[in-house]
């Protein structure tokens, strides 16, 4: 076999074991959500695949590496929707407004998805971070920059980027935490709106914050 044919016959193997791979992802996900953490979750996974036990834990030693991987993908689908999302737009605050509104609606169009956030801070207390704890660390810099950008363009007022960013995650988080168990189906633009009007604007009158904000010394 010549070495451009071997490395034609690599890819392909490759493709089709990532193929394979995201299939027993996808089908996990959904077992998960289903119906938790259970000892029935491999045997349904295999009869739902059609395929041996064997074919699962070639790819997935076992099933915490297999529900740790299904919880990993889907923040890697929630960075990959957003940067979608985001990219495009050119203004930073409607970077802002986009992001909140398309975090909102990736959760919202995969309830499961938030099923699996809560099982694994649940089941897993013995990890040092929870997944989605561990991609918001990794993600949030490009966010710290961008409102960092902004108080330079006097567009934000000038406090520390970590507040700004902790406050907006407990929001969005909070939110489709608190949707999933209340099972409110608040359309997701009222969501969006809701929190983008308490985050931009404040509920404070002007007169208030005025009254509210210490004079500067000097």
């Amino acid at each position: 076999m010549s070495q451009a044919a071997g490395s034609r016959a690599v890819s392909r193997s490759e493709r089709l074991a990532a193929s394979r791979r995201d299939e027993i992802l996808d089908a996990a996900t959904e077992l998960f959500a289903e119906l938790g953490y259970s000892d029935s979750v491999t045997q349904t996974l295999c009869e739902r695949l059609q395929v041996g036990k064997g074919t699962i834990y070639r790819y997935f030693p076992s099933k915490r590496d297999l529900f740790l991987a299904a919880a990993d993908r889907v923040m890697v689908r929630l960075r990959a929707h957003l940067l979608a999302g985001v990219g495009p737009v050119a203004d930073p605050l409607d970077r802002v407004e986009a992001g909140v509104r398309g975090f909102l609606a990736f959760f919202d169009a995969h309830p499961g998805y938030v099923e699996m956030l809560i099982q694994e801070r649940a089941l897993f207390r013995d990890r040092t971070k929870p997944t989605f704890v561990e991609h918001r660390e990794k993600n949030v810099i490009r966010w710290k920059e961008l409102y960092r950008s902004l108080i330079g363009a006097d567009r934000v007022r000038d406090v520390p980027v970590e507040r700004i960013t902790d406050v907006i995650s407990d929001l969005l988080y909070g939110t489709i935490f608190t949707a999933y168990f209340t099972g409110a189906r608040k359309p997701v633009e009222a969501q969006a709106r809701d929190v983008l009007d308490v985050f931009f604007h404040g509920i404070l009158s002007d007169t208030e914050r005025r009254r509210r904000t210490p004079p500067r010394a000097g």
